[in-house]
Formats: structure tokens, sequence, C-alpha cells
């Protein structure tokens, strides 16, 4: 349930109105935006009548939200929510490009393409240190090893890091990390996303292989619902009958749920398609759809890549990319937010 107020309400009313319905056991989101100043009622609100909130002088409009997902809801939030990550800004017009390579192998590769990416334009560093690998027989990723030296190339750059993390025994070793991602198989990893929740932190949410837009915004929720409200979603391709490619690039997710939720939305085109050629002509597709940001994985050797190389640029490859996604933002009323 909402509660709109009136233009001018006065505060100590408001304050009263609040003051009683936390006694009824609800919780209450606030939201004061463009438009409008809301009260967000979260909780068994079936026993509140809504004649009754009418009848306070404070009260403009009451509405019943059906959707399972309150407080990522846009109707609880109608103006876009902007995540700052160290200082880089996405969302509400503010539009983020996160670059760098699948897994970080050695110091050497991993400054090499945070400077090359850095150079280009792109906000934020990602780069695995944890690898979730569909066969034990891969490369896991250099893990607390792999975090150290992010945290070098942040140091070297200016950076902000962003890196995946697989589960809550991991916690501690992501304290220093700007922003923390988790990955497909993680979505509804419903304890892990709790615990982030208790973080604060920046969280790059994934959508799962098969998972439903619903089904990514109430993994947003369950991270919102313990407080920290700072959630990217980011749709990186679903798993359908197509063969040709990697996964399928759902690119109608992205003004879907800018109508579900006010979170920011990031694309991923490196994975959805799994093919290097492909990835631009996707990430112009994604500005054009209106995503608040592009995931896109860049390798100094991708020919010799430990991970998925087949679906990364160089770094000369995403110079020119950047070189065509920046006045296509700028077109479409977003600002290219710099690291």
């Amino acid at each position: 349930m909402i509660i709109i107020l009136k233009r001018g309400a006065e505060e100590a009313r408001v304050q009263a109105l609040c003051a009683e319905l936390v006694g009824r056991g609800l919780k209450i989101h606030e939201s004061t935006g463009s438009e409008a100043r809301i009260l967000g009622l979260v909780g068994d609100t079936k026993s509140i009548n809504e004649s009754w909130l009418l009848a306070n002088p404070v009260v403009e409009v009451v509405r019943r939200v059906t959707e399972p997902y309150k407080k990522a809801n846009r109707k609880f939030h109608p103006d876009d929510t902007v995540v700052e990550v160290n200082g880089v800004k996405i969302g509400g017009g503010q539009f983020a490009v996160i670059a760098g390579p699948c897994s970080v192998e050695s110091e050497e590769q991993i400054e090499e393409v945070a400077a090359a990416v850095k150079a280009s334009g792109a906000a934020l560093l990602r780069g695995g240190a944890f690898k979730p690998r569909t066969s034990p027989y891969s490369f896991q990723g250099l893990r607390a090893d792999g975090l150290e030296l992010l945290r070098h190339a942040r140091r070297a750059t200016g950076l902000p890091i962003v890196t995946e993390i697989m589960n809550t025994e991991h916690l501690p070793l992501f304290e220093d990390v700007d922003m923390i991602q988790v990955g497909a198989r993680n979505m509804q990893n419903f304890e892990l996303l709790r615990r982030l929740g208790q973080t604060g932190k920046p969280i790059l949410l994934k959508r799962g292989l098969s998972a439903t837009l619903e089904e990514l915004v109430m993994s947003a929720e369950y991270i919102m619902a313990e407080g920290n409200e700072q959630v990217i979603l980011c749709e990186r391709g679903i798993r359908t009958f197509e063969t040709s490619m990697r996964n399928t690039l759902d690119i109608s997710a992205v003004p879907m749920l800018k109508k579900m939720t006010h979170l920011p939305v990031v694309i991923d085109p490196s994975h959805a398609a799994g093919i290097s050629w492909m990835v631009e002509p996707l990430a112009a597709a994604a500005v054009a759809a209106g995503a608040d940001g592009l995931m896109i994985e860049v390798h100094n050797n991708p020919a010799c890549a430990l991970c998925d190389g087949a679906q990364s640029l160089t770094c000369e490859q995403f110079d020119a990319l950047m070189q065509k996604i920046r006045p296509e933002a700028e077109f479409f009323g977003r600002r290219l937010s710099a690291g």
C-alpha cells in the first residue's frame, strides 16, 4: 500500500500518522520525489482501511500495491534511483561503463587492461577473482590473490572495482570491494542476498539464466529488505532454444524493468552473446533501449585468456566501441560517468 501525501502537509501530522502505522506493525518506506511525497507501507496491510487513511487531512491518495515486491517497486519510488559507487553515479541520467577481463590472471594483465579501459572512458573496473565455472577442471580464479591484484589496479588508475562473490564465507575478503557482483547462478541464493543487504555496499545483481523479470526484482527485494537499497540490476542474456550464440539478450527487459522498478539497469552484452563481434551492436541496442550502463569484457590478449576469451574485446576494440557509445548515450540524454 502507498500513501501519497498532500503538498505542504503539516509535518507534525505526518509524523503522527507514521507513528500510528508503525504501531500497527507496519514498516514505512518514505520517498520524496519530484512530484510527490510517498509513504510506502510494507507488511500486512489487510487490516488498514483506505477510507480511514483518506480521512486524514495530510493524505491525498491511497493505493494498494498488488506486486509482491515493494521496496523495489516504482510505485513506492517514482523517481529513478541513482547508485553511487565510490564517486561514480549510475542511473537517473548517469550512464556508466564497467569494463575489464573476465578473470584476473596476473598483475601485468589487470594493470594493463585497467589503464587501457580508463583511457577509453570506462568508469569502473571489473575482474573475476572467484570464478564459478561449469566444469570443476576449468580455471577457478586467483581468489584472494586476485582481489589483491584488483586493489593494486584501483590504486594505479583510481577506478572503483567490481567483482563477483560466491558465498557468504567470502564476505570478509570483500570489505574493500567497491561494488559486489552477484552472478547469474547465485541470483536466488537468498541467504547470500540477505547478508549482502546488511553490508550497505552497492550490489550488481545479474539475472539468472532462466529467471523471469519478477524473480529478478524479487531477488533485489531480498537485498533491499535488509536495508541496502544500493542495487543495480543486470540483464546478461537468458537461455532459450537458440544455439547460434551463448545466450539470448533480452533487450525488452530494459524498458520493462524501468516500468517495474526504480533501480538502475545495466546490460552485459559480452555474456549475452559470448561472441566478441556481437558486443558492439548489442551495446548500441542497450543504450537505445534506455539502459543505465554497460558491462564489457576486455582482455589485452583474448586468444590467450584463461576464461571467456571468445567474448572479450581487445583494448583497441573497446576504445572503438566507446567512441560510438559516447555520442549515442548523449543523444538519448544520458551523461557518461567518469572513473
